[in-house]
């Protein structure tokens, strides 16, 4: 009987909790000879998956403070993440026990700095730099597909230039 009420408690979780909000980085950089975007990707370590880095709310920081954190902690990147978010997406997340809770991902562009020879996740992961219209196309999450292409596309764009006085 226990089996069963640990069964309906998890089905009336999974029913009933609102998505859980989780925090990422998405982590550029443009090649200086080509001037090309790249998108860094990093694997899953349960599935193996391309993802970009994520992680949960952290006491006492900041959304783009715990990208930042989870970029050094998960691909050993360093950078500054912007603070305002340039999107969002929903995903499915297995938790250990089984149970699949909705995560929402609030997504922080960062440019990239350095990288760090340690890091936490060191060799857990495998890390590449790709285009960002490879990095669309290798991630599961249609809405970060979606999130990734509008980014690679704005940041493509040439900037307006300001008219000149003289016409």
């Amino acid at each position: 009987m226990n089996f069963l009420n640990r069964l309906a408690a998890d089905v009336h979780l999974m029913l009933r909790r609102p998505a859980r909000m989780q925090y990422a980085a998405l982590c550029y950089r443009i090649r200086k000879k080509t001037g090309a975007l790249e998108i860094l990707l990093i694997t899953s370590r349960d599935t193996g998956r391309w993802v970009i880095p994520k992680g949960w709310p952290m006491q006492g920081k900041r959304a783009h403070e715990v990208a930042e954190r989870e970029a050094y902690e998960e691909a050993g990147v360093k950078g500054k993440a912007q603070r305002a978010a340039i999107g969002a997406y929903v995903y499915q997340k297995r938790m250990n026990h089984g149970l699949k809770i909705s995560c929402k991902v609030q997504v922080h562009a960062l440019e990239f700095d350095d990288f760090c020879k340690n890091f936490p996740e060191k060799g857990t992961r495998r890390l590449e730099w790709v285009d960002y219209k490879e990095a669309a196309s290798r991630v599961a999450e249609p809405s970060l597909k979606s999130l990734i292409l509008a980014f690679g596309e704005r940041m493509a764009a040439p900037t307006s230039l300001p008219k000149s006085a003289n016409g």
